[in-house]
């Protein structure tokens, strides 16, 4: 080997080495994008459940918001209010009870009347507007996360048209 040759694989060596030193040192956030295996970064809001007419059933909605490019998965809801905690779509105007719902990465999971929802089943008391019923929702990759929803009339319906 030449000591050109030499010096050739020597700096060609050095620039992979500093490339993939600076690759790996990345932060995910600066980069703008999400670090592989990367938990989702879920936040809830506007969770409300009108108040129940009898202690047999309620619905409950809200907004799960997905901040991350990593996509999860609702697939679960326990309360104190009731041992039976469902999660429904709606299609085609029939209510239906699923294993799970997508929360899409950079995207919304909206829980609202018409469409889908959380569904509590036999209610040990029955709540009246201005009480809180605490929920834990369920994911695929997050944590839980514990929500408490206001209790309001039962005419009440969220604007969740300006949720993104």
């Amino acid at each position: 080997m030449t000591a050109r040759t030499t010096r050739a694989l020597a700096a060609a060596l050095s620039l992979t080495a500093t490339l993939a030193i600076s690759g790996c040192s990345s932060d995910s956030k600066d980069s703008g994008t999400d670090a592989v295996g990367a938990k989702p970064e879920l936040t809830v809001s506007g969770g409300y459940m009108p108040q129940p007419v009898n202690a047999e059933m309620a619905g409950a909605f809200m907004v799960i918001k997905n901040g991350s490019k990593t996509p999860d998965k609702l697939t679960g809801v326990t309360s104190p209010l009731s041992d039976d905690l469902q999660i429904h779509e709606t299609k085609d105007q029939k209510m239906q009870q699923v294993h799970s719902m997508d929360v899409p990465a950079k995207g919304d999971l909206k829980l609202e009347r018409g469409g889908s929802h959380v569904m509590f089943m036999g209610l040990k008391n029955t709540p009246k507007v201005g009480d809180k019923v605490t929920v834990e929702l369920r994911f695929e990759k997050s944590g839980p996360i514990k929500v408490e929803l206001d209790v309001k009339e039962r005419t009440y319906k969220a604007d969740n048209s300006t949720a993104r």
